[in-house]
């Protein structure tokens, strides 16, 4: 299965943290899966992290990157073909870095790898 990370799932699986769910593990640790993130987590990241609000990497999003380089985690660019999927989604969230995620994996047939519950809303597969 292709799977696109939320960037919160990111987060999480670098730290070991509580809040990762069970399937969300076992879907990481399967072999089988192909894992991805969108550069628009690592932009995320830059953001909150300049804005004070992220304190899992208090090096930022190179820190965040060299995780990222370590992990067989392929990173997904931005598209036009994302973006125009992008204003055609309706507004069940308005966190500018969740929609790009949804349109990268409507786009890329991907499934997304998240706790967001207002992702899972949207017609994309969602998994946790």
């Amino acid at each position: 299965m292709k799977l696109l990370m939320d960037t919160h799932v990111a987060l999480w699986l670098f730290n070991d943290h509580e809040n990762l769910s069970q399937t969300a593990k076992s879907y990481l640790l399967d072999e089988k899966n192909e894992l991805h993130i969108s550069i628009a987590s690592a932009w995320e990241i830059a953001i909150k992290h300049s804005l004070g609000k992220l304190t899992e990497f208090p090096s930022g999003v190179k820190l965040f990157l060299m995780e990222l380089y370590s992990c067989p985690i392929a990173i997904v660019g931005i598209y036009p073909e994302h973006i125009e999927i992008v204003e055609e989604l309706p507004f069940i969230h308005r966190d500018p870095f969740d929609r790009l995620i949804i349109a990268t994996a409507i786009y890329e047939d991907m499934s997304i790898l998240t706790g967001d519950e207002n992702i899972h809303k949207y017609d994309v597969n969602c998994v946790w």
